[in-house]
């Protein structure tokens, strides 16, 4: 949405041709708290900028939590933690330019900047 140059162009282009995009409802949570913690600044309708702009919204389920693997990440990140369930447990790749999501190495996980 703000062109962000860590969306590498190959990630740009995949975007861009896919039929469906989704966002997770927790990275929209981790969000919110960042801003209530006074670290960023969000626009004041951004979940309705976001589907404004075609995402979906995918949303936290008891599947996606069940689907959490303490292993699968080398920190101890919650909201890093649900999206690598979410991804798993739906079959989705995941874009990151988290190098902390990124060293774990996982196939489903797509480095955002390429």
């Amino acid at each position: 949405m703000d062109d962000n140059p860590r969306l590498g162009p190959s990630t740009r282009g995949a975007i861009t041709a896919a039929p469906t995009v989704l966002y997770s409802a927790a990275s929209v949570w981790e969000l919110a708290i960042k801003q209530i913690n006074g670290k960023l600044q969000l626009p004041l309708d951004f979940a309705g900028d976001v589907l404004a702009a075609g995402l979906e919204e995918l949303t936290v389920s008891s599947t996606h939590v069940a689907a959490i693997d303490p292993a699968a990440l080398p920190h101890r990140d919650p909201f890093d933690h649900m999206l690598v369930a979410q991804a798993r447990a739906e079959g989705l790749q995941l874009v990151t330019a988290d190098a902390a999501i990124l060293k774990a190495g996982l196939p489903f996980v797509v480095d955002a900047q390429k």
